[in-house]
């Protein structure tokens, strides 16, 4: 899969000659500017495009992306289309084309270089759907179990569920602060959106209850919303992570006897059901914290019955 292969003994053309600064390094001002949990994703994506690239002498950071120019971006854009799906195809792509618009910025590269560079079309197609919807017992079930449990762990797990159910992305449960929570609104204020974007958005009737639940355990000092818990009942002030939030979820939903699901699952379940209940989609947006609409229209996981009931409003005195 290599596109120019050198020797050990001698540095590859595309790499760099010296290190750069951090404050000058087209890869690290990119990822410095997105959330770290969407960092790690790039930052993997980067690196493969860095191994392709050189034979796999260089990473992200030993890369000298201001050399790119059209016939490697052309070729990086050739194996994807062969070796990976659109969408995991382009999302490396979309990396890439990051990557070198900080270069142009930063005065690395020229402007007709840069263009054509990034002149390479999205890869065509559609990823099959991923994930389901949930069903409201399941997420009762969900809730109950933890409830069940009488143990501060139960409560705090309850109360990210809530937070889930308000179509909050797991990273972004997991950076909530209790400042962030206005409790007599039931609205919550995510402040480390993707993107490093802020929104408002409020949790669904029951949501706020379960917060204030595991305030009352907690305690209402400054400070991360949820904390990292033991199961006799030990409450540690640390942060807990978005990946133990996810692994959580995993193990309540066994105990539920629920099937396999994802913590972005409550995701689209929200933007569905807010769908279906005839909220407009730009409002969804606003809820959502979606750059571009195209995004929320394809969380839609309602179904073809929702489709065939739309189509039957319809009346052209047919019969």
């Amino acid at each position: 899969m290599n596109l120019l292969v050198e020797s050990a003994e001698h540095p590859h053309p595309l790499a760099l000659v010296e290190p750069l600064p951090l404050t000058r390094h087209p890869a690290a001002v990119y990822l410095s500017q997105i959330s770290s949990s969407s960092g790690r994703t790039m930052g993997h994506n980067l690196n493969w495009c860095a191994r392709v690239l050189t034979g796999g002498q260089c990473d992200r950071l030993t890369l000298d992306w201001a050399k790119l120019r059209y016939e490697h971006t052309a070729a990086l854009r050739a194996i994807l289309l062969e070796t990976h799906p659109p969408s995991t195809g382009n999302l490396k792509l979309s990396a890439l084309k990051q990557v070198l618009k900080a270069a142009r910025k930063l005065k690395l590269m020229s402007a007709d270089d840069y263009e054509d560079a990034v002149s390479v079309e999205r890869i065509p197609g559609d990823a099959p759907l991923r994930g389901r919807l949930l069903q409201p017992e399941e997420i009762q079930a969900l809730v109950r179990v933890c409830q069940e449990s009488q143990t501060a762990i139960g409560t705090r797990d309850a109360a990210a569920i809530a937070c889930f159910c308000a179509g909050l992305r797991r990273a972004e449960v997991a950076a909530l602060d209790y400042g962030d929570c206005d409790f007599s609104t039931g609205g919550i204020f995510v402040r480390q959106g993707k993107g490093k974007k802020y929104r408002q958005t409020y949790l669904i009737p029951g949501g706020l209850e379960l917060v204030q639940n595991w305030i009352e355990i907690r305690g209402r000092k400054a400070g991360a919303l949820f904390y990292e818990c033991k199961w006799w009942g030990e409450i540690i002030p640390n942060r807990i992570t978005s990946e133990a939030i996810a692994l959580r979820l995993q193990e309540w939903g066994k105990v539920a006897g629920l099937e396999s699901f994802s913590a972005h699952d409550f995701r689209r379940t929200f933007i569905s059901n807010l769908l279906d209940k005839g909220v407009d989609i730009a409002t969804v947006q606003q809820l959502v914290g979606h750059s571009n609409i195209g995004t929320t229209a394809r969380y839609d996981r309602r179904g073809e019955e929702t489709k065939r009931a739309a189509v039957q409003k319809l009346g052209f005195g047919l019969g």
